[in-house]
C-alpha cells in the first residue's frame, strides 16, 4: 500500500509542478486554453432565417407529412349537414353519464353554453336579445339528434353558431352531450 501511494506521488509530482508553473505564469487578463470550441462558436441560425445545411435552405423546417402534434386529436369531418349526418352515425360518446362527467360537463356548459342556450337548455340565454333564435335543447328534433353529430356541431359550428373546437378541449364536448342528454330528461 504504500509502496503504490508512493509511486502515484511520483507519477503526479510532475503534474502539479508543471500545472503549478503554468498556471502562475499564464497571463491572468486573457482567457484560459479551451478544448473543443466547436460547441462555443457554431454558427446558430435564427428560425426563419436561410440555412445552407439543412434541407431546402431553411433552418425551420416543416413537419413530417402526417405527423400530429402532442395532445392533438384530428377531426375527419368536414362542415356541413352531410358531414354532421356522417358524424352522427360514425362517432360514439366514450364517456359514460358518471356524476363525475355530469359535473364537468355542467361546468363547461355553464362557462360556455349557458350564455345562448340559457342555464337549462331552453334557448333562453342572457346574450339573446342581440342574436335571436338558438336552439332549444327540449324539441324533438334535438332530442333526435345523435351524439356524434351535436359533436359535429360543437366542433364546426351551424347556423349562427361559430366553432367551439378552440375553447372545449374534445373530452369535454362529450361531458357536455352528456349534460345536454341530462337536461333533455328533466
Amino acid at each position: 500500500m504504500k509502496r503504490s501511494v508512493t509511486i502515484a506521488f511520483f507519477l503526479l509530482l510532475p503534474v502539479i509542478v508543471i500545472g503549478g508553473m503554468v498556471g502562475f505564469s499564464r497571463d491572468q487578463t486573457k482567457r484560459n486554453r479551451e478544448f473543443p470550441t466547436q460547441m462555443e462558436y457554431s454558427p446558430a441560425y435564427l428560425s426563419q432565417t436561410a440555412n445552407p445545411v439543412l434541407p431546402k435552405g431553411m433552418t425551420l423546417q416543416p413537419p413530417v407529412e402526417g405527423t400530429v402534434r402532442r395532445g392533438f386529436m384530428p377531426f375527419h369531418y368536414g362542415p356541413g349537414l352531410d358531414e354532421e349526418a356522417r358524424a352522427g352515425r360514425e362517432l360514439i360518446n366514450p364517456f359514460q353519464p358518471t356524476q363525475e362527467n355530469l359535473d364537468r360537463g355542467k361546468y363547461i356548459f355553464t362557462n360556455d353554453c349557458a350564455v345562448c342556450h340559457g342555464a337549462t337548455g331552453a334557448g333562453d340565454g342572457p346574450i339573446i336579445p342581440k342574436f335571436p333564435n338558438p336552439p332549444s335543447y327540449h324539441t324533438d328534433t334535438s332530442k333526435a339528434l345523435p351524439d356524434g353529430a351535436m359533436f359535429h356541431i360543437i366542433t364546426m359550428g351551424r347556423n349562427n353558431m361559430g366553432s367551439y373546437a378552440a375553447q372545449v378541449a374534445p373530452d369535454d364536448r362529450w361531458k357536455v352531450i352528456l349534460y345536454i342528454r341530462n337536461l333533455q330528461k328533466k
